[in-house]
């Protein structure tokens, strides 16, 4: 049930940064799902070898290459899900900056709603 609840709230930050951004469309809600599991998938298998390829670059970047990394994958996932398109670098980069911030605040309210509701009663 965990995951679904994060797959939601990944699908609600795609549609967030689709509102707030002009160079990302995303046709509707299905689409946001399917782009929060592509990129979960990407970020599991393709992001660890483009992590491992640019380890000299980011170290001298003190770690800022990681945003063009993360800017890649969200141009990556925009080739393969029809129905979400990125305009450019610079889209890619803006989406992966608020598509983060956006989850963490949801995921920020879902911690503090399982602490509240899950709390035993006592007998």
């Amino acid at each position: 049930m965990k995951r679904i609840a994060q797959l939601i709230m990944g699908a609600m930050s795609v549609m967030a940064a689709d509102w707030l951004l002009d160079g990302v469309q995303v046709e509707d809600f299905l689409t946001g799902l399917l782009v929060t599991g592509v990129l979960v998938l990407l970020n599991l298998l393709v992001k660890p070898v483009l992590v491992l390829l640019t380890i000299p670059l980011t170290l001298f970047s003190f770690g800022l290459f990681l945003l063009v990394i993360n800017a890649i994958i969200i141009l990556l996932a925009g080739e393969l899900v029809p129905g979400f398109t990125v305009s450019g670098f610079w889209s890619a980069l803006w989406f992966s900056l608020l598509f983060s911030i956006v989850q963490s605040l949801l995921e920020g309210i879902n911690r503090g709603f399982e602490r509240r509701y899950s709390k035993q009663e006592p007998d």
